[in-house]
């Protein structure tokens, strides 16, 4: 541990509270008999938990009546708590020099540092999640969308989160989510539960939610661990920059876990050209984490917002990004106490929702919540009675609360106390048996600054979006863009031009948001070796040729557009024998075509939720988390093909007759295609592939329709077959109930 802890004595001693415990007599002679110690709920006489009753009752009693002083004796509370600390943070005393609270900066000024952490709306309801957002952009401060996407209909409304997350799940990603926000958040983790995915249980899938994430109603939404896409720090750096081309308006920031190492990962994302760094402390926790997540993974936000500061200090990094801490920050000492360390701006989630009415019940991963926050249930929904004016005075309180603290120390300016661990010091009061042992003067170590010159030096020169080949296109398509005239352009490329398409596109959604442009609008012809990310995040209305080959990411994040890829003119060999495109394509895709005469590398068509795509064959782990869309594979596949797939449908041209070998069946059932509307579909699709390809291969199928369509095989999810039969069933039994309307009307 960083802060040292206990030894053998002190298990020793642990050990035997229990059997103490266990065997001590009451007064009535009988022996005692346990009762829940509270462990995960709060129970009377369990052990000692942050948010109790009378915790929760005081926040919500002062901010529903604008009542200061009631949020004082909150704050007395939590802090008063310090004597026996629950958080590291209460372990230190603020050192003292008061100067009048009327010389400190004013609280609307430091209430542009809040913002609310990332919930999703899905594991929120509407009301609760539209309350932040409105309260946020009443303060100056910014929400979080989390990574169930956002309505188009609250863009550029009060309504609408400035920060858009974008996770390994991808939901509702497309490039008009992109394009209406003022910082995007990637998501490398979570801070209750470092490395594991959340997940959106099928009951809470709504039709609404279904929309805006992509998906089917009702079908269970894995978001897994971001390794799908993100395998180093130059792969992030990667997204770092589609996003940036994507949306050059936007702030970039990165959101960690505070674990060992963490200061390490920091300063790998600075140098890869983020704006903010996010360090999620392990106390706070999703509705869907499992309890063996979030009691024994992560570490205290303390200790990773420290290692981050020391480790972008020592190494001329801290100019670079902002840092901002999030992990059950309560009160204006919290964030003072976490501005010391290194904290510039402030994450709050678990406090704010109690302020909308949360009672901690527990109960959100369920679909139950009794104050309506947590659930998409209706009847539960019309419990909510939260506002966004209770978010806005809490906020307001705290702010205050800390131009008090900033008056006791002497300060004009938060600004002034940032990384500031020398005006901490360990309280000696505060400690027990079992802390003795702990030293906590690791996280109050205070590097040496930087001299001017070498701090300029790491400024200097930090990469913004190059002179992307898309500013050519936009300039030479503005006919297109503007009047909707359909235009045809052709480049040559070479394996720098990265991310071709993506700032294009964001200037379509600036326009037309969703809608995008009539299909072939403008279409662009590229020959040679594309970069990475060719085509990311392109919109309706764009169609990309590329004549020769592409790197990772091909595709990434589609969002209506059209992408073709075709071996060069005069090429001798089988397109359907080599590979034409990188690992990782057509990842997070939302909707839009893909025609590919050639091979594509590993996880083709991961996280796909709904673009239709057709290839000659692929890598390992094709489809793999894909939630909608349609895939066809006109050849081999790698093994754990539809892996996690739990939407949409996969065609396999089982050739060799061994599919079922490299097909991961966990989650997935393999028909032969018979059912009419599949074959239609699978027909229409092949004979687009020729159209835009002329593929031979595809030309062969199509000659010999009869002899090649018992050789496919058709790939759909469990979970997905059974919500598209009880579709059918809803379907049918509106025309039987159609007809005898219709039959009794005719009587």
């Amino acid at each position: 541990s960083r802060i040292s802890g206990i030894g053998l004595e002190e298990i020793y001693r642990e050990t035997m509270l229990f059997h103490q415990s266990a065997f001590k007599e009451n007064n009535t002679g009988l022996p005692f008999r346990y009762e829940s110690n509270g462990n995960n709920a709060w129970r009377k006489y369990g052990e000692h938990h942050a948010w109790n009753p009378e915790s929760i009752g005081l926040l919500q009693w002062s901010t529903r009546t604008n009542d200061y002083r009631k949020f004082k004796e909150f704050s007395a509370l939590v802090d008063r708590e310090n004597a026996r600390p629950a958080f590291v943070r209460g372990c230190f005393n603020l050192k003292r020099n008061p100067i009048p609270v009327d010389q400190v900066e004013p609280e609307e000024k430091i209430m542009q540092r809040f913002v609310t952490g990332a919930m999703s709306y899905g594991s929120i309801s509407k009301e609760a999640h539209e309350a932040l957002a409105i309260a946020m952009n009443t303060i100056g401060g910014r929400s979080n969308t989390g990574e169930g996407g956002e309505d188009p209909a609250r863009f550029n409304t009060p309504k609408m989160s400035a920060i858009k997350q974008v996770a390994s799940g991808r939901f509702g990603v497309t490039n008009n989510y992109l394009t209406n926000a003022r910082e995007l958040q990637i998501k490398i983790a979570q801070g209750a539960k470092p490395g594991e995915g959340g997940q959106l249980p099928g009951y809470k899938v709504n039709e609404i939610i279904a929309k805006t994430r992509n998906s089917t109603p009702g079908i269970t939404l894995i978001s897994p661990p971001p390794h799908h896409d993100i395998y180093s720090i130059e792969d992030l750096a990667q997204l770092i920059y589609d996003l940036k081309c994507t949306n050059p308006r936007a702030k970039v920031s990165v959101k960690l876990v505070a674990e060992d190492g963490v200061g390490t990962v920091a300063a790998g994302v600075a140098k890869a050209y983020a704006d903010l760094i996010t360090i999620s402390g392990g106390e706070g926790g999703t509705g869907a984490s499992p309890l063996s997540s979030i009691k024994h993974a992560g570490l205290p936000a303390e200790f990773g917002i420290a290692e981050t500061q020391q480790t972008l200090v020592m190494n001329n990094l801290r100019g670079r990004v902002k840092l901002q801490v999030d992990g059950q920050l309560k009160t204006g000492r919290d964030v003072v106490v976490m501005g010391c360390l290194g904290g510039e701006e402030f994450g709050f989630s678990t406090s704010a929702l109690i302020v909308l009415g949360c009672i901690m019940m527990r109960k959100c991963h369920l679909n139950t919540c009794p104050a309506g926050i947590a659930t998409q249930n209706e009847e539960l929904r019309k419990r909510f009675i939260g506002r966004s004016e209770y978010v806005i005075n809490y906020f307001r309180f705290v702010a205050r609360e800390i131009r008090e603290y900033l008056a006791q120390m002497g300060f004009r300016s938060f600004d002034d106390i940032i990384g500031r661990t020398d005006l901490l010091e360990i309280n000696p009061e505060v400690g027990n048996w079992k802390m003795k042992n702990m030293d906590l003067a690791a996280l109050l170590y205070m590097p040496a600054k930087p001299g001017e010159a070498e701090l300029k030096s790491a400024i200097t020169g930090l990469k913004k979006v190059e002179e992307h080949i898309d500013f050519e296109l936009i300039r030479d398509t503005s006919k297109a863009i503007k009047g909707k005239e359909k235009i045809w352009i052709s480049r040559q490329l070479k394996n720098t031009d990265r991310t071709i398409g993506a700032m294009l596109s964001g200037e379509i959604s600036l326009r037309y948001g969703e809608t995008g442009l009539p299909e072939d609008t403008i279409n662009c012809t590229f020959r040679g070796t594309a970069g990475q990310s060719f085509g990311a995040f392109v919109v309706k209305g764009v169609t990309l040729k590329l004549e020769g080959d592409a790197n990772d990411y091909f595709g990434k994040g589609l969002s209506g557009g059209k992408l073709i890829v075709v071996p060069p003119t005069g090429s001798t060999f089988r397109p359907e024998e080599n590979i034409i495109i990188g690992n990782t394509s057509l990842y997070g895709a939302t909707s839009g075509e893909a025609y590919i005469r050639g091979v594509a590398g590993e996880r083709f068509c991961v996280r796909n939720s709904g673009a239709h795509a057709v290839i000659e064959g692929t890598g390992d782990h094709c489809c793999e988390y894909m939630t909608g869309g349609r895939a066809v594979i006109l050849g081999r596949t790698g093994r754990n093909f539809a892996a996690g797939m739990s939407g949409g449908i996969a065609y396999v041209l089982d050739a060799d007759g061994n599919f079922d070998f490299y097909c991961n069946k966990g989650l997935v059932e393999l028909l032969p295609v018979e059912d009419r509307a599949d074959v239609v579909e699978l027909q229409e699709l092949i004979n687009k592939h020729l159209l835009y390809t002329q593929s031979s291969l595809a030309m062969d199928i199509l000659t010999n329709w009869e002899e090649y369509l018992p050789r496919f095989v058709k790939v759909i999810p469990l979970e997905y077959k059974k919500v598209l039969e009880e579709q059918k069933l809803r379907e049918l039994e509106k025309k039987l109930q159609l007809t005898e309307d219709n039959t009794a009307r005719h009587e």
